[in-house]
């Protein structure tokens, strides 16, 4: 529940963030007439979201067992690639979003009224299926009930209230801090993602070593116990874990934890100077 809140809170405040910036963009410029349309694409891109996610859900389900565990070890896996790649974008483009978005939406003014709704449409779009897709590998690692989905519906809620309090500018939040921080804990979600991609994959006859254990510790911490079900929510961890497993899962998290802290530390530093003419100093 807690690794699918994050998800649901981070994605949202995202897209919640997009819709803040189009439409007070729109206000400042006397441009309410075009507030409906971002409206519109929102609508439609969350419209496309949920069917993304029905599709996801209930299209497998008549397949074989080691078709949907196919299906699901390499989707697995692509979330993980892109739930990286979008926690590295948002690390290198956070401080230049919004002029990237008002520019992007003064090309679409002068387009037209659909345009508008296409920009609305892409920008919250592309976070919406991401979300659909790292929910529903989410919610299938941590099991059957419940609980992933509420709590990806609370951290929607929650970036909903947010993102509202920074638009009304009720609340003053340090976006690189947040996104860093949040970072942080999802590469960590991730790494119990990849693994567990793996893992359906060796179910599926696909990648070898399923027999071949790392540790079994499922005496000490049972799967339905109090700490195996919080580990499992939270970071996707298995008391039953093969060596192909636990490989990838430590290589995931090295190498992205190293990429990502080189990545916030080079957003960190000032910008250099600009160069002053020799002679031109007073």
């Amino acid at each position: 529940m807690l690794g699918n809140y994050l998800i649901g809170l981070r994605e949202g405040l995202e897209a919640a963030l997009v819709v803040g910036i189009l439409l007070a963009y729109l206000v400042r410029i006397e441009r309410r007439d075009l507030l409906r349309w971002v409206w519109a694409g929102v609508a439609l891109a969350v419209a496309l979201s949920i069917a993304f996610g029905a599709l996801l859900t209930f299209g497998p389900s008549s397949l074989t067992f080691e078709a949907q565990e196919a299906i699901g070890g390499f989707l697995s896996i692509f979330a993980v690639a892109l739930i990286t790649w979008m926690i590295f974008w948002m690390a290198r483009v956070a401080r230049h979003m919004r002029g990237e978005l008002q520019a992007k939406l003064d090309g679409a003014i002068a387009t037209g009224p659909a345009a508008v709704m296409f920009v609305a449409l892409l920008a919250v779009g592309r976070e919406g299926l991401e979300t659909a897709l790292f929910l529903w590998v989410g919610a299938k690692a941590a099991g059957d009930g419940i609980a992933p989905l509420v709590g990806s519906l609370l951290g929607l809620a929650t970036a909903i209230v947010i993102g509202w309090a920074i638009y009304r500018g009720a609340l003053k939040v340090n976006l690189r801090v947040f996104f860093g921080w949040t970072g942080l804990l999802l590469i960590i979600i991730a790494g119990g993602v990849l693994a567990y991609g793996i893992h359906d994959l060796q179910e599926a006859g696909i990648l070898p070593g399923l027999n071949s254990l790392a540790f079994d510790v499922s005496g000490a911490i049972p799967p339905g116990s109090f700490i195996g079900t919080i580990l499992k929510g939270t970071l996707n961890f298995s008391p039953v874990t093969t060596w192909l497993q636990a490989v990838i899962w430590v290589f995931y998290a090295v190498v992205t934890m190293t990429l990502f802290f080189r990545q916030i530390g080079r957003s960190h530093r000032p910008a250099p100077a600009p160069s002053v003419p020799a002679g031109t100093a007073s």
